[in-house]
């Protein structure tokens, strides 16, 4: 899909992007401003400790007491290239060859991929899509086996954008507390991202301090993808293997990035909810207009910048020249029809449906939705 958009684009299409999980706004001022005064110091261009700065790991542990609840000290922190290198380090670690991880799905695509990486097998779990794909405690309970070692979820979720509720992880835990090997892996990227106004850590619960690992990082709240930072918080044990494996393969991040970092995690989150208010009235914007679209049926998202529509009643159906057979056929379609990239949902564990972004302006989303609209009025 990527590459075929950028032959479009190079033959001069007007090609609009729905498919990338980025904001698009800039980093702050302010912490550009840090990462300059960082190199003007000339003091951090030496290989920093492998698992962070301690003033990053200090700064991060502080902000998860007191924004999440979640007790922490900085040695339980572990700060690396993004998130995703956070969630490879903890499964690289804890993972032994036929060791099973119940992934709660649709989940953001790296999961599968990286408990196969290392030597796991995902376990798919999934919901009625009426209640947002979440599953009930219930399909939790059966779904862990004496083979489990730990479950994955993101809340606020990628891609469905679904944020569960403060009742939903006290169910959770409740399931969790008769496995008492078994650890959860949340994964808490998209936290600012929420239009619920409330995010529940499932750390901060009874009895779940040493049980969780919290991921998280500056790449979607303050919009520093390209910073490269993510982190964990874990039990001392877990965070210490971490450490040393970190060590071993990459050792720590950015020096500079990371004071990029320190400055966003103490700074002000003025524009971060600016930015989540951006998202907010995107999210209305999007889901009226595919709501508006025949054969579309979108879950209500509550969290991240995705939709994630079902378009399942478009199977079957042709322009005369290509039938669409699924979502990945569709996607190709919309693409050469529309000039819209989007994702298929069957990599995110949900075949019927498509991910759609709107981490791009106003404009462009009334566009690209307008011209998804009449490729698939073209259909029959």
């Amino acid at each position: 899909m990527n590459q075929k958009a950028r032959e479009l684009r190079a033959q001069g299409h007007p090609v609009i992007d729905l498919s990338i999980g980025e904001p698009d706004f800039k980093t702050p001022q302010y912490i550009q401003t840090a990462a300059k005064q960082a190199i003007d110091t000339g003091r951090y261009f030496s290989y920093p400790p492998a698992a962070g700065y301690e003033d990053l790991r200090t700064a991060i542990a502080d902000k998860l007491r007191q924004e999440n609840q979640i007790p922490c000290m900085p040695q339980q922190v572990v700060v690396s290239n993004g998130a995703k290198q956070s969630i490879a380090n903890v499964l690289l670690c804890l993972l032994n060859p036929g060791d099973e991880v119940v992934v709660y799905s649709p989940h953001w695509v790296s999961y599968s991929s990286t408990i196969r990486l290392a030597g796991g097998t995902p376990v798919l779990l999934q919901g009625d899509v009426a209640d947002n794909f979440e599953p009930t405690p219930e399909q939790l309970d059966r779904a862990i086996t004496p083979r489990t070692k730990a479950i994955i979820f993101s809340s606020p979720c990628n891609p469905t954008g679904h944020v569960l509720p403060r009742t939903s992880l006290q169910a959770m835990a409740a399931v969790l507390s008769k496995h008492p090997r078994v650890l959860a892996i949340a994964d808490e990227i998209y936290e600012y991202i929420n239009f619920t106004e409330v995010h529940t850590s499932l750390g901060a619960l009874e009895g779940m301090q040493d049980r969780v690992v919290t991921i998280n990082g500056v790449s979607k709240g303050f919009a520093m993808t390209g910073w490269r930072i993510g982190y964990m918080a874990a039990p001392l044990w877990l965070a210490q293997a971490c450490e040393k494996l970190q060590g071993q393969l990459t050792s720590a991040p950015s020096s500079i990035a990371q004071r990029a970092a320190l400055a966003a995690i103490q700074g002000s989150r003025e524009e971060v909810l600016a930015m989540v208010e951006a998202y907010r009235q995107r999210r209305d914007l999007v889901f009226s207009l595919l709501e508006a679209i025949p054969g579309v049926r979108t879950p209500y998202p509550s969290g991240a910048f995705y939709v994630f529509p079902d378009v399942s009643d478009y199977w079957g159906f042709t322009n005369g020249d290509i039938v669409i057979q699924d979502a990945a056929s569709l996607c190709m379609y919309l693409l050469q029809a529309a000039h819209v990239a989007s994702v298929p949902g069957d990599a995110f564990g949900a075949p019927k449906h498509i991910r759609l972004s709107y981490g791009t302006t106003t404009a462009q989303l009334q566009s690209a939705i307008k011209r998804i609209q009449i490729a698939l009025a073209r259909l029959r």
